[in-house]
């Protein structure tokens, strides 16, 4: 078996060794290779990043792995006829509920008040319980329910959203137009968790940006362009949103002239809130062959007409 490993020479040093050791570990005799002749190639471990545009000579691939959980660049590549697992694992599932935990308990408890206090104001007033603070999480994939099960595990009152209905314990799921707008109105904090498809590009334009109560915070460590940039300077302008706290971007990195950098409503952090973690993913990458060797489903096999 031949697993070709299609991703820039930095993602090779990380999983270099700990993707043979894996497949050992597992009992699957393969050779992880960075150049092979296209038919020779059993499965691509694949970064969008990469280079690799063209799938069509890879006619022997059962599979293209991706090592991202996004998958809006390569989704709708027309030469890619094999199945398409996105990447979710353990690691980067973590790492996102502690970014939005985090992040949220700092707007919920008013810390940057604290932090940065040259006034030396001294005001006694205790912010409110997470009971009074209602959070709307708008995703409920794995990463997204992941996130609102930990915010609702520190009494925060959680409404979810998605495009399709779901059913999750503790939460209170909403789908649809009508689900949208009732799940961000009064909302305190908001945190966006879905996919880029053309359904969600701008899905928070200034409408929807008006609903939810004043002064609200609003995190973003989903994609860039599911909020109108306009639309969210003009709302943070009036006060309409108090913060957003901005992980992803339309350009990345964010120009240095962008108003978001100087905006003191706003919080730029350079597309950290989570990552991929080498280790976990390879664990998931091996499963997934395992699973195809074993004619299994695949994990997190991505749906084309949805697009994630």
């Amino acid at each position: 078996m031949k697993i070709l490993f299609s991703a820039p020479e930095s993602n090779w040093a990380d999983y270099r060794d700990l993707l043979p050791s894996a497949l050992a570990r597992a009992g699957i005799e393969a050779e992880v290779v960075r150049e092979a002749a296209p038919g020779t190639v059993d499965y691509i471990v694949y970064a969008p990043n990469d280079d690799l545009r063209d799938f069509t000579p890879f006619i022997r691939a059962r599979a293209v792995l991706s090592l991202w959980a996004g998958v809006e660049r390569i989704v709708g590549n027309a030469t890619l006829t094999q199945p398409l697992a996105r990447m979710v694992d353990d690691g980067l599932e973590r790492g996102m509920v502690e970014y939005v935990a985090g992040h949220a308990l700092r707007h919920h408890l008013g810390m940057d008040a604290h932090v940065v206090n040259p006034e030396q104001d001294w005001t006694p007033e205790a912010p409110p319980l997470a009971a009074d603070r209602p959070v709307t999480m708008l995703g409920l994939g794995a990463l997204g329910r992941a996130c609102a099960q930990a915010l609702a595990g520190l009494g925060f009152p959680v409404t979810g959203w998605s495009r399709t209905q779901k059913r999750i314990e503790g939460l209170r799921c909403l789908s649809g137009e009508d689900g949208l707008s009732e799940a961000l109105e009064g909302a305190q904090i908001v945190v966006t968790l879905l996919p880029l498809t053309p359904e969600t590009e701008n899905l928070l334009d200034a409408a929807r940006l008006a609903l939810p109560a004043r002064g609200a915070a609003l995190i973003n460590p989903g994609r860039g362009p599911l909020i109108d940039d306009d639309a969210l300077l003009a709302a943070l302008d009036t006060g309409r949103i108090g913060h957003a706290t901005l992980d992803v971007f339309r350009t990345e990195p964010l120009p240095r002239d962008h108003p978001y950098w100087a905006h003191p409503r706003v919080t730029v952090t350079p597309h950290v809130a989570s990552a991929t973690r080498p280790a976990t993913a390879a664990q998931v990458i091996v499963e997934n062959i395992r699973r195809a060797e074993a004619g299994e489903p695949l994990l997190h096999l991505v749906d084309r007409a949805r697009g994630y």
